[in-house]
């Protein structure tokens, strides 16, 4: 498989590449990067794209990815709606509508987050406009659409947030991630698992589905991809 990877700064894009490197299907990632990442090598290729509303401009560089893992995603505290909404669905769908053009066939991965509003008319910002988001994936016709809908999500493996004071936290609650995933293991996650996931989820012949973190645990401990 040829992996288009956005976000991979990002902790969910961390876990997306780890595993993308850990898996012998994958031959090829693309990573589309704001500014370099010091990430290629191997089957690894970085993509300079400052702006990734201008991702037109180097689709010819793109080649044809089998999947796009779409990991790139901002905080919507102390945003307005639309500020958050072009940040979100704007950008996502510039991204979805050049992809599609260039391979109809591949199959497109959005992380949205555990609360995500299907129904756009909640009483949550975010949650609408992530759900606005994922409606429109759901109908641009790629081959199928992987909605991934994570609770918390605990870094392991050298995974690590952009933000220090979520790395600070998640080293405080690591000990007691075990005893989190078995009581409360619909709401909670890990990267390895996450990017098992993302990958079981792109495969031919996968249809269109949302996925909570009941799902991801699931299908990114079957045997397969990234699993022994």
């Amino acid at each position: 498989m040829h992996i288009l990877l956005t976000g991979a700064s990002g902790m969910v894009g961390q876990a997306a590449l780890a595993a993308c490197r850990q898996d012998d299907r994958v031959a090829q990632v693309t990573a589309v990067v704001r500014s370099p990442l010091g990430i290629a090598g191997d089957k690894v290729r970085e993509l300079v794209c400052p702006d990734l509303f201008d991702i037109a401009g180097i689709a010819n560089q793109l080649g044809t990815p089998d999947a796009c893992l779409f990991c790139a995603g901002v905080s919507s505290v102390g945003m307005s709606e639309a500020d958050y909404r072009r940040a979100t669905y704007d950008l996502t769908l510039a991204v979805a509508t050049v992809l599609v053009g260039i391979n109809p066939a591949m199959h497109f991965l959005y992380v949205s987050g555990a609360g995500t509003d299907s129904t756009e008319k909640g009483r949550s910002m975010w949650a609408r406009v992530k759900g606005s988001t994922e409606n429109a994936l759901a109908k641009l016709g790629f081959a199928g659409v992987a909605l991934f809908r994570p609770g918390y999500i605990q870094p392991l493996d050298g995974v690590r947030s952009k933000v220090a004071w979520y790395n600070a936290l998640y080293a405080v609650l690591k000990p007691f991630y075990p005893f989190v995933k078995r009581v409360a293991g619909k709401y909670a996650t890990d990267t390895g698992t996450l990017g098992r996931a993302m990958l079981a989820a792109v495969q031919p012949n996968v249809p269109t589905a949302i996925y909570e973190s009941a799902d991801i645990n699931r299908i990114g401990a079957l045997p397969g991809l990234g699993n022994p």
